[in-house]
């Protein structure tokens, strides 16, 4: 897919490389490995064979007598033939391929040492203390002393991750209601108008009728930004002015979207996570609003997170989840400088949804999270 590609080449674009480090890690076994058995090999007693004592040359023996009463001629000593050469014998075309390959591919056996430096490798990806544990222990599960290359530990990486994430990859439902309210939520500079404009020209792609309701009212750099990317996906965009109840916006978008029979409506909000108890109101009273139109809204709590916040999004999740009831994720910026690990920490702490990654700023740099592709791009495998 185009978009493996995409997410294959950016996804460590600027942060440590997984894959370095994990071909690094058998590599260096290795050498490690093979450098103490030859100083074992220099330190073992060699058994020699004792030198050959020389033999003294041999006396020519006199030619022979010619037979008496022979006419035949006389027979000439048989030529010299020279001693047979012991050879090498030079390897098929098999044996070499063979062989070029193992050179190529350096094995490292699976011990107590290799997995720990897994677990700190994993660490620094923002794979988390705990899941880190976790999936260096299932890796290992059964194949402890078995040696193993750069390979085939990318590939049992992967499975591991894809494992973990398969019960999260989910899209965004769809559901019978019209409108469909979705309420966005996440801290500033996360992601959320992007991801906003981005599922808005999807979803009117799809033949979905989407209103977006930019409630981020203390901003005017977001409600522009919104309005931008409102004209981008071709999809209207209610605004108020600036300092405006966002709840009162909310109101009346939900009053549009029903009068114009619109399948989605979108709500920004404010992220002001250091605030916790305005938010903590603002996000309370708009759903209390929105419910006087319709009592089972929002139907989903989208929260956007940045991928460059490593082990904050853990954070972010936990308080969200308290101050919103978040009904799945959305991971931006997975170009920058994230590591991509924190994703699966996220899949194996709280089992959320996640409905979507983004790893660009053009409106097509969404999709639906596959978890294979995710634990490929990851972990440096190839696609296929």
């Amino acid at each position: 897919m185009a978009f493996f590609s995409k997410l294959k080449e950016r996804l460590f674009k600027s942060s440590s490389k997984l894959e370095q480090g994990l071909d690094a890690i058998v590599e260096d076994g290795a050498e490690s490995a093979a450098a103490e058995t030859a100083e074992a090999q220099a330190l073992t007693p060699q058994q020699t064979e004792p030198a050959p004592v020389p033999q003294p040359e041999p006396i020519a023996e006199p030619a022979p007598e010619p037979e008496p009463h022979s006419t035949a001629a006389p027979r000439s000593a048989p030529a010299l033939q020279p001693a047979p050469v012991s050879e090498k014998k030079s390897p098929g075309l098999l044996g070499r391929l063979m062989g070029r390959s193992a050179a190529a591919e350096p094995r490292r056996a699976l011990d107590d040492d290799m997995l720990e430096q897994l677990e700190e490798l994993l660490i620094t990806a923002d794979m988390g203390v705990d899941t880190a544990l976790r999936v260096t222990a299932n890796l290992a599960e059964g194949r402890m002393g078995r040696k193993v290359s750069s390979r085939e530990i990318k590939e049992l990486l992967a499975q591991e991750v894809a494992r973990i994430m398969e019960p999260v990859a989910k899209p965004l439902p769809i559901y019978a209601k019209r409108p469909q309210v979705v309420l966005v939520v996440g801290v500033n500079g996360s992601g959320k108008t992007t991801t906003i404009g981005k599922l808005a020209s999807q979803f009117k792609g799809a033949g979905k009728k989407v209103v977006i309701a930019a409630g981020d009212t203390f901003r005017a750099a977001a409600v522009e930004q919104l309005q931008v990317w409102g004209d981008r996906a071709g999809v209207p965009v209610l605004t108020a002015p600036e300092g405006s109840d966002p709840a009162s916006l909310a109101f009346d978008a939900m009053t549009r979207a029903q009068e114009e029979g619109a399948d989605l409506l979108m709500i920004d909000t404010a992220g002001r996570l250091q605030n916790r108890a305005d938010l903590m109101e603002e996000l309370a009273k708009i759903v209390r609003v929105i419910r006087k139109k319709d009592e089972t809204a929002p139907h989903n709590t989208l929260l956007v997170l940045d991928a460059t916040t490593g082990q904050n999004a853990l954070s972010q999740v936990g308080t969200f989840q308290q101050l919103a009831d978040v009904s799945g994720l959305v991971m931006t910026k997975l170009d920058g400088t994230a590591k991509g690990g924190v994703l699966v920490a996220l899949a194996d702490k709280f089992g959320l949804p996640i409905h979507a990654i983004g790893v660009g700023e053009q409106i097509d740099d969404l999709a639906p999270f596959d978890p294979e592709e995710f634990a490929a791009a990851l972990t440096g495998l190839e696609e296929g």
